[in-house]
Formats: structure tokens, C-alpha cells, sequence
């Protein structure tokens, strides 16, 4: 079963303090032990890195991993991959796994690391080990204090590329089936994502005015309501209300965006949102938990078990997310 509740909300974070050598401290879970987490972590993790980090994960696997803390939630010894479909292996990779991000949650909440970064984690172990959430983004939001999230993928500008702009989807649902999207989507709903993600362009990236887009759920944006009219009735409702364009159709906003048009899009389901961004920018994006008292950033990717252990996994995402979760982590502790 899951370790001891975290959910110590928000407001009783810390001040970070940084590192002994001014740098932001991240703490890094290996996500599954049987996938690509704690191989990708390795790779992603060679200097020159300006972060100080404590990787959090099975004893055998921390151990080989380059980092200045190594924090142990006990030992795994079970291979990669998972061709062992055993229910015990299963279940302790979950636990494992598990236990992993309940303690990086409670290094960030307490102070010690001013970030968090997370390897891939499989959702079939999770709740077999009794962590029953859809995915982490509502997991962290239970262990901050039930506080207001929104799931974005962030591909940054690349340097040196001077056409490359950045492109920046968030979700305004996320892990369900497709059939509950439209009972989900609601105005309040639309409202309260834009505005999460809204204040997490301003804290965490610098953005004074940040330009958001609503994404339409429907062909051509509904076409006057011979599509669909969830367009009429909810998502221009709650683009008025947030200031936003739209609803934009989902073949041009996503364009719109990479263009510089927009700083961010609102998606209102997760295939249509997902789909873009990993279209345009494959192992280079990367999840970013916004609302939560601390940054956490994650890969564009799951824990790839059929590879895992086969040195076919590629890091370049991985490397991603704690470079940006470094800045974002300056920026939200008041470092520039």
C-alpha cells in the first residue's frame, strides 16, 4: 500500500534555498523499474547540467545513476522489460514506482529540492499497488492539497534555430474515454484550466500577457452549429471570459500557434492536443504539471517496456524535461 499521506497543501512549502553552489535542486524518479525510466535518467543526466539532483527510485537502479543525493525506496532486482508478467513483479514495480513520486513530493513540499521531474510510470501497476489515479497529473494534485492543475506538453524554441517557436498544448480533459468528454466539458471547466494555465505562463515563464487559444472540439469549429454546438454553448463562453481566441478549428489553431500566434492552446480532449504537439515536436517536448506549489516536469513518453533494457531508448526528452524544469524552477523561486 502507499506510504503516508503528503497531501500537506500548498501553502506550507518552504522558501527554496538552492543548492551549495546556487544551482536549483531537482528531485528525479526512475518511474517503472521494468521500463525505460532509469535508462533514459542515466543518459539524460551527463554534464553539463545546471541543476543539482537527487534521483529517487529502487536501490539497485539509483545506484549507477551520476547524481549529487540518491534518495532509496527499496530494492528492485527484477530485470527490465516485461516479458515476466508475474503479479507480484508487477505489483512491486508499481509500489515502487509508487513510492517513488510520494517522496519526491514530499522533498518539494518540504523544501529540499525546488523541482520535480518523473521517469514514466505504467498505470496497470500503479493501481494494482493502490495509487488509483488516472495519471500523475491528478495524482500530484491530491498530494498538493487538492489543488487546481493543468496538464501541458511545452516544446520550447530550439537554440540556434531561429525559425523554431514554441509550441505549448494544455489539456482541458485529460485521461478519459472519449464518450465523457462532452459531459466534462463545461464552461467552468474551460475557465479554470485557461486560467491555471494563464498563471503559469506569467510565474513560470515570464509572460506578462500570455495569448491563449480554445481549441473547438468539433469539425470546422462546429460550423454554425451543424456540427455540433458545444462551440456556441461552452467554448466561446469560455474564451470570452478568459480573454482567449476561438474556439479555433483543431486543423489551424495548432499551426496558428507554431507560427507565434499564440502562447498557448486550450485542448479540449486529450488525443486532439497530444496529437499535435508530439506530431510537431517528438522527443522534445515535454509534460509540465502547472498549479502546483512547485514545477514538475515530465517526458513526452511512456515507460516503452518492449525496449526497456535494449539501449534503443531515446533520451532526448528526458534531457528536455530537466533542463526546462531547472528554469522553470529559477523563475518560480524568484531567480532569474
Amino acid at each position: 500500500m502507499p506510504s503516508g499521506d503528503t497531501s500537506t497543501g500548498s501553502e506550507r512549502r518552504p522558501t527554496s534555498r538552492y543548492g551549495p553552489d546556487g544551482k536549483p535542486r531537482l528531485a528525479l524518479t526512475l518511474g517503472d523499474p521494468r521500463g525505460i525510466g532509469p535508462e533514459i535518467a542515466a543518459r539524460a543526466l551527463v554534464p553539463p547540467l545546471e541543476a543539482e539532483i537527487t534521483v529517487v527510485g529502487a536501490e539497485d537502479q539509483i545506484a549507477v545513476i551520476p547524481a549529487q543525493r540518491k534518495f532509496s525506496v527499496g530494492a528492485w532486482g527484477l530485470g527490465s522489460g516485461d516479458a515476466d508478467q508475474d503479479h507480484n513483479r508487477v505489483l512491486r514495480a508499481g509500489r515502487i514506482a509508487g513510492h517513488a513520486v510520494e517522496a519526491a513530493v514530499r522533498l518539494a513540499l518540504g523544501g529540499e529540492v525546488d523541482a520535480i521531474v518523473t521517469a514514466p510510470a505504467h498505470k496497470h501497476a500503479l493501481h494494482l499497488a493502490g495509487f488509483p489515479y488516472p495519471g500523475h497529473t491528478e495524482w500530484l494534485a491530491h498530494l498538493a492539497g487538492d489543488v487546481d492543475v493543468a496538464m501541458m506538453l511545452a516544446a520550447e524554441a530550439v537554440p540556434g534555430q531561429p525559425h523554431s517557436l514554441p509550441l505549448r498544448v494544455a489539456l482541458v480533459t485529460t485521461h478519459v474515454p472519449f464518450r465523457d468528454v462532452p459531459s466534462l466539458l463545461t464552461v467552468d471547466r474551460v475557465v479554470r484550466v485557461g486560467r491555471t494555465v494563464g498563471k503559469g505562463m506569467r510565474e513560470w515563464w515570464g509572460i506578462a500577457r500570455p495569448r491563449l487559444a480554445v481549441c473547438a472540439v468539433n469539425p470546422h469549429a462546429g460550423e454554425s452549429g451543424l456540427f455540433g454546438d458545444e462551440e456556441a454553448r461552452i467554448l466561446k463562453p469560455a474564451a470570452e471570459k478568459l480573454g482567449a481566441a476561438g474556439p479555433l478549428p483543431a486543423d489551424t489553431v495548432f499551426v496558428r500557434a507554431m507560427r507565434g500566434e499564440f502562447d498557448a492552446v486550450l485542448a479540449p480532449y486529450h488525443d486532439v492536443g497530444m496529437t499535435a504537439i508530439k506530431v510537431a515536436a517528438f522527443g522534445r517536448a515535454v509534460n509540465v504539471t502547472l498549479g502546483l506549489p512547485f514545477p514538475r516536469t515530465s517526458p513526452d513518453h511512456g515507460t516503452a517496456l518492449d525496449i526497456a533494457g535494449t539501449g534503443k531508448a531515446d533520451a532526448s526528452s528526458m534531457r528536455a524535461a530537466i533542463e526546462l524544469a531547472a528554469r522553470l524552477a529559477q523563475r518560480s523561486t524568484g531567480t532569474k
